[in-house]
């Protein structure tokens, strides 16, 4: 859908049109058939756009190649981001987990939980690493993902 769909202009139009001969009290009605003939356009729109993305990728993988990763994901280090973001989240969550730690338990509250938050990030990062994902390979799992089996 382009922002001057011929089709919408034309819709638009005639509920405008229909609106000056009817009247007001048909406003409610004649607005909301024009909403859900916009949202019909967009649900066309967005089927035709996920059929097609599907179909690229499915065509990747029938090459036998990885699929790409989404769009404005295109850094070499394509888990970049979600690392930083996991990261950046677990920081913040450390905070409360440390006043927690430190006023319930002292210095061993405050072991622990950073011991916690160094293993969650640790654990995280590793998935990263390449003799990891040589072995998830070999063990026949080219899984993108730990949630998919």
């Amino acid at each position: 859908m382009t922002s001057r769909d011929p089709e919408l202009v034309k819709e638009l139009d005639a509920t405008l049109h229909a609106r000056r001969e009817l009247g007001e009290e048909y406003d409610s009605a004649l607005v909301e058939s024009f909403l859900e003939k916009v949202d019909q356009r967009i649900d066309s729109t967005l089927d035709r756009r996920v059929r097609r993305q599907l179909a690229e990728q499915q065509m990747v993988v029938a090459r036998g190649a990885r699929p790409r990763p989404p769009s404005g994901d295109t850094g070499s280090d394509s888990g970049f981001g979600e690392r930083f973001g996991f990261t950046v989240v677990s920081l913040i969550l450390a905070v409360p987990l440390t006043a927690i730690g430190v006023v319930n338990e002292g210095f061993k509250g405050l072991l622990v939980s950073w011991l916690g938050i160094v293993a969650v990030n640790a654990v995280h990062g590793a998935r990263g690493w390449p003799w990891l994902r040589r072995r998830d390979r070999e063990r026949g799992g080219n899984r993108d993902s730990d949630w998919e089996e």
